[in-house]
């Protein structure tokens, strides 16, 4: 019997774009945020368009979890801000990978944070 995580990863494999939820570090309030994705293996990988200018990464900083939908499958993880510069060109890397270098190069402004998931 598939579990509700089999179905998140299924969708995961499938899709190209998820919702993500964050709290609001000021307001407090729970935001919801199309982005782009890459998944390998277990790990769920997030690049912010704008890098650490990114308001939705301001959020992740103050509380390290966010909520992900994918067509309606969703589950909370936590998540590491990665700032190494290898691992940001990393994740990057796979993003020029999945969605094409001009399209990243069209959309994101600044490669000097990305944010991972572990998924469960």
């Amino acid at each position: 019997m598939a579990t509700r995580n089999d179905a998140l990863k299924d969708r995961l494999s499938r899709y190209r774009k998820i919702n993500i939820r964050v709290t609001g570090r000021k307001s407090g309030r729970t935001i919801s945020i199309p982005v782009w994705f890459v998944i390998e293996d277990d790990k769920l990988y997030l690049l912010p368009v704008q890098g650490s200018d990114t308001q939705w990464y301001k959020n992740v900083l103050k509380k390290p979890s966010i909520r992900i939908d994918a067509g309606g499958a969703e589950t909370e993880v936590k998540v590491v801000v990665v700032t190494d510069a290898k691992q940001v060109s990393s994740v990057v890397e796979k993003f020029r990978a999945k969605y094409g270098i001009n399209d990243v190069k069209k959309y994101y402004s600044k490669f000097d944070v990305a944010v991972l998931a572990q998924m469960p």
